[in-house]
């Protein structure tokens, strides 16, 4: 699915990613530790193609991002990868359904279309009775939750997760991750997550941990 060749990456003067070569599987949910600064955000901002490597190659079923157009990079972004983060992201002005139907807008999708997808993502994850409320009216869970359907929309093939569960209590956390691996087998994403929950790291297939821009297997 991901292949990640001598990825380096500085800010300045300050090296993040100082050469990190990464595989994953397709299917296979992948966790990435670390303490704070140790690049973990960088490297999944690199290979979610929100950022550019300094040097290195990502290649994505044998499609070598790296070689993209600005236009050809944004198109495959919205076809083949999403995005969770700690914070949601989530547009205040707009209802759940309406933020969970903005990729598909973005790519073309018909109203229509769109929002019949969004309703069964949100139905699937237990948000029919909140479709037409707006972040502010939702739970931390559920805004999250609305997130991951957001995520989903488009099929990608890959889901990337920043601290997804950072900000959540520890019955809504242990929720979302089992919904990660409910959404793997139903609908066969592969999912790269960025944690500092060690719980987590513990029932994923494969547990990475980062070092001052590098890995380490735990």
């Amino acid at each position: 699915m991901i292949v990640a060749k001598n990825i380096h990456k500085a800010f300045g003067d300050v090296k993040i990613l100082k050469g990190v070569d990464l595989e994953v599987k397709n299917g296979e949910i992948v966790s990435i530790m670390g303490s704070s600064g140790a690049g973990k955000t960088t490297l999944l901002q690199v290979l979610g193609t929100l950022t550019n490597a300094d040097q290195g190659e990502v290649f994505y079923d044998n499609t070598n991002i790296s070689k993209l157009s600005d236009k050809e990079l944004a198109d495959f972004r919205n076809k083949n990868i999403g995005f969770i983060f700690q914070f949601h992201h989530l547009l205040p002005e707009f209802t759940a359904l309406e933020n969970v139907c903005m990729p598909a807008f973005i790519a073309g999708i018909s109203k229509k279309k769109a929002e019949e997808k969004a309703k069964a993502l949100l139905d699937r994850l237990g948000l029919t009775h909140r479709l037409n409320h707006k972040p502010n009216e939702l739970s931390g869970g559920e805004q999250q939750r609305v997130a991951t359907a957001r995520a989903l929309i488009n099929s990608p093939k890959i889901i990337f997760a920043d601290e997804p569960s950072g900000n959540l209590d520890s019955k809504n956390a242990k929720d979302l991750h089992q919904l990660f691996f409910d959404l793997r087998d139903e609908f066969k994403q592969t999912f790269v997550i960025v944690t500092h929950d060690q719980s987590l790291a513990k029932i994923c297939d494969r547990s990475l941990e980062m070092n001052d821009g590098f890995f380490k297997t735990v």
